[in-house]
């Protein structure tokens, strides 16, 4: 069964459901499969899943696949250069900071701002792109030979998705640790508008989707209602349980 056509007024959002051929039942949630699309053009196509999530900071009644926009060239190519065509062209960028597997949408925004000659502190005026590293007290570090490419440079900070902003707070305190100055902030799917003070520049967010909610863990309707969780999420995609 396929519901298509639906077109939310003044917006250029549509959702689709899928139900897949029912001898693949088995794979449960991957049969409710909803298409959004982006204002800033139908190559932009978010994919969510409703049902019960745990995030490690809430629940949330969708879950937000970012796996196509990360992985395929042609989508993660228009999700940089969306970003970048959002950012005042005085904004100085040395840095991508990539969390939750952006690296791809990463390097094509980086490829964009040395396109759009955007500012570069950088000896070689290139932009670097890079990834902390979680060690084992789950603490986000750069190692020795990345912290030149943080040290006193002026960093993007790129995400898939941000619910709560717990992870995004993280973030910026572990850049601002190792002497970098944030410019600005992407994330492809954001619950949250602003951080610190800073404006959080999304493809998607919460409007976009509807109905969607992220609840307090101790706070959850749907935990209240014996609503068994489908799965544990992250940025990096889904493990059903």
């Amino acid at each position: 069964m396929f519901l298509t056509g639906l077109w939310l007024q003044n917006r250029k959002v549509c959702w689709r459901m899928e139900e897949k051929d029912s001898s693949r039942e088995g794979e449960g949630m991957e049969n409710k499969v909803m298409k959004f699309y982006s204002k800033a053009g139908n190559n932009i196509i978010l994919r969510a899943i409703p049902g019960h999530f745990a995030t490690s900071h809430s629940h949330i009644n969708y879950y937000v696949d970012m796996t196509g926009l990360k992985t395929r060239r042609s989508e993660a190519a228009a999700v940089g250069k969306a970003f970048v065509q959002r950012l005042p062209i005085e904004t100085v960028v040395d840095t991508i900071v990539c969390l939750d597997g952006c690296e791809v949408i990463g390097a094509y925004m980086a490829e964009e701002l040395e396109m759009g000659n955007f500012p570069s502190m950088n000896m070689h005026n290139t932009v670097y792109v890079v990834t902390p590293e979680f060690n084992m007290n789950n603490q986000m570090i750069f190692r020795d030979n990345l912290v030149g490419e943080i040290q006193g440079k002026n960093v993007l900070l790129l995400l898939a998705t941000t619910t709560t902003g717990m992870t995004m707070r993280r973030s910026l305190e572990c850049i601002e640790y190792y002497g970098g100055k944030v410019q600005g902030i992407c994330s492809v799917f954001s619950a949250v508008k602003s951080i610190n003070g800073l404006r959080v520049e999304a493809m998607f967010d919460t409007s976009d989707i509807p109905g969607y909610q992220a609840y307090e863990v101790h706070n959850c309707p749907m935990c209240k209602a014996k609503q068994k969780l489908d799965a544990m999420v992250n940025g990096y995609g889904y493990s059903r349980l």
